[in-house]
């Protein structure tokens, strides 16, 4: 196996200097310095000969060395013209690496289709392929670019990257906690959400005012296979939880006044066992789904189907559980 070199803070700190660089805070260039969080994370990816890796954020190319070490390609991309060229340096002697400079987002709700094209040109590739993002993602562009991928029709399997810690409680939140989001409930409808490690500043040159989180999402087929229309699920998700706050009977004729009429809402509501004053954040994944797909039954004209009369969770209007989401503080910490 190749070696590659160790991006220390010492390291990176020389490299930019001889070349007149600073890290650009705009871009969220905040760089793993230590290395042994980038092996962990790199192995918590359970990388092998078949798997596509798409890293954003390459960087200096310090996880790129490691995941071409262990992966059959890997496609990085980095907005910064500047670190596409230094880690063009680091990875010179991988032939399994395709560097791309240029903005991983085609818009907030889009990822580029140049950088799409190219991962499904190299799945054809690779006999069994698994496509799977691992990366220390900038914080600027966590949230589009994971949520993003779950949206797309890429067949990903898993995800292992470390984000902003707030975004990750976000991601792994159970109902009723204040940090329960649509994001919370998008990922969680798709996919299995763990949080491997908490990690602060120091970890990280420059270092961030926040800490940060290794997180690992895996991809639920079968799940995922229930939502009736994910592009009119993740539009409802996004609007029910404007209103989070609102009982669901009123954001709903609210929601969908144009295609439904307040009657038609409470015959839904009745139908599939929905108490009206119940709130949109006190409902379960499982729930918001079963709800989501009848609006969507109900506007386009398709009766429910059995399942979806029988309530699959708590669906109480003024109390619920909450758990607390919790990982290792110390990176030194044993693996989870």
């Amino acid at each position: 196996m190749k070696d590659v070199q160790r991006q220390t803070r010492t390291h990176l700190m020389s490299l930019l200097r001889r070349h007149g660089l600073n890290p650009r805070g705009d871009l969220g260039q905040n760089f793993l310095i230590d290395v042994n969080l980038i092996e962990f994370a790199v192995r918590k990816a359970d990388l092998d000969s078949r798997d596509v890796v798409l890293e954003v954020g390459t960087g200096t190319g310090g996880m790129t060395c490691f995941l071409a070490r262990q992966a059959g390609h890997v496609i990085s991309v980095d907005i910064d013209k500047n670190m596409s060229a230094l880690a063009q340096e680091a990875v010179a002697d991988f032939d399994n690496v395709t560097l791309i400079n240029q903005d991983i987002l085609k818009n907030k709700n889009t990822l580029a289709p140049e950088v799409t094209d190219i991962l499904r040109q190299k799945l054809t590739e690779i006999p069994d392929s698994r496509l799977k993002l691992v990366a220390n993602l900038p914080y600027s562009v966590g949230t589009p670019v994971m949520s993003n991928l779950v949206a797309s029709d890429l067949p990903w399997e898993r995800m292992v990257c470390t984000i902003q810690w707030e975004l990750a409680e976000k991601m792994a939140s159970e109902h009723a906690c204040s940090s329960y989001a649509s994001l919370s409930v998008w990922i969680q409808s798709q996919a299995s959400v763990r949080i491997l490690r908490r990690l602060g500043p120091n970890v990280f040159w420059p270092r961030p005012k926040v800490d940060s989180a290794i997180i690992s999402i895996w991809r639920r087929e079968a799940a995922a296979a229930r939502i009736v229309d994910r592009p009119f699920f993740l539009d409802f998700l996004r609007r029910m939880f404007s209103q989070r706050r609102k009982h669901i009977r009123s954001v709903l004729c609210s929601m969908y006044r144009k295609q439904l009429s307040k009657a038609e809402v409470d015959a839904l509501l009745a139908e599939l066992n929905f108490n009206p004053e119940t709130r949109g954040e006190l409902l379960e994944v499982a729930e918001l789904v079963r709800l989501g797909n009848g609006v969507s039954r109900r506007i386009q004209g398709i009766p429910q189907p059995p399942e979806a009369l029988i309530p699959t969770g708590s669906i109480l209007p003024t109390e619920s559980a909450s758990s607390e989401v919790s990982a290792p503080a110390n990176p030194a910490d044993a693996d989870s």
